[in-house]
């Protein structure tokens, strides 16, 4: 059979996918198109910075280039606005779009104005935090925009519509994804101090944290490829979320309710 005879077969495949389906591929395919490797830039010229520095030290002269500390700065910079603005991207689509977000809330009647305005206002005030943190020198303001930025995911991260998997909180992606932030914000707020302790201390608590960020990021990997399989395209919603989780069963096709209401979560 000529492989060209079967195109039309798959074709109709791609209807299945709405635009609000395309859209929620957004955060996945930014994370692996952009995140990821920013990731193995930053730990890359991290080893590199670290064995300059071990060697120097032992008083032997390192081949390794002085730029890579810099570097190493500047690629950790890029890192933290990549990661906190790949969050924001998945915490709009599911405040809107997620299981009684604003979409449903609105077909359902219950959405209210000030809680709409409140959502904007503060990705408005989570974004403007973090650029301040960019740009802030004292030590209190960084603390401060650093504790802003945070709350404002956090914040965020506990509306509805947001995919938390609260059962199994231990394997959750938006828990990992949000203690990822949280540790590159911290990261942002105490470069000055790095470079300013002469004792390390702030380093060592960098190389800690960043490891443990380290390990997070790998489990990202893991936990949103599953929650990729979990969460339901549009057309399935009202089939899935009609299910009884807790003893495994599912309504038929005939006795399935509207795309609202008779929702269930599996949270």
């Amino acid at each position: 059979m000529n492989i060209w005879d079967t195109i039309p077969q798959l074709t109709p495949a791609f209807t299945f996918l709405k635009t609000i389906d395309f859209i929620s591929l957004l955060h996945p395919a930014i994370a692996v198109a952009f995140v990821f490797p920013i990731v193995g830039m930053t730990i890359n010229f991290a080893w590199q910075t670290r064995q300059r520095r071990l060697a120097i030290k032992k008083g032997d002269k390192s081949k390794i280039p002085p730029v890579v500390g810099r570097e190493h700065v500047k690629i950790g910079h890029w890192l933290t606005g990549s990661v906190v603005g790949v969050t924001l991207v998945a915490l709009a689509y599911s405040v809107v779009f997620g299981f009684q977000g604003f979409v449903d809330k609105q077909k359902a009647g219950k959405l209210e104005t000030f809680q709409v305005i409140f959502v904007v206002l503060m990705f408005i005030a989570t974004i403007a935090s973090l650029v301040l943190l960019y740009r802030a020198k004292p030590k209190l303001w960084r603390g401060v925009f650093a504790t802003l930025s945070g709350m404002g995911l956090i914040i965020l991260g506990s509306q509805d519509g947001v995919y938390r998997l609260e059962n199994e909180w231990y394997w959750s992606h938006y828990y990992y994804g949000i203690a990822i932030s949280l540790l590159m914000i911290f990261s942002l707020a105490i470069v000055e101090d790095i470079y300013k302790d002469k004792a390390n201390l702030w380093r060592n608590v960098h190389i800690i944290l960043n490891c443990l960020a380290l390990l997070l990021f790998i489990a990202q990997g893991l936990t949103g490829t599953r929650d990729l399989l979990e969460i339901p395209i549009s057309w399935q919603k009202p089939a899935i979320y009609g299910c009884d989780f807790k003893n495994r069963t599912c309504k038929s096709s005939k006795e399935v309710e509207s795309p609202v209401i008779g929702y269930h979560s599996p949270n």
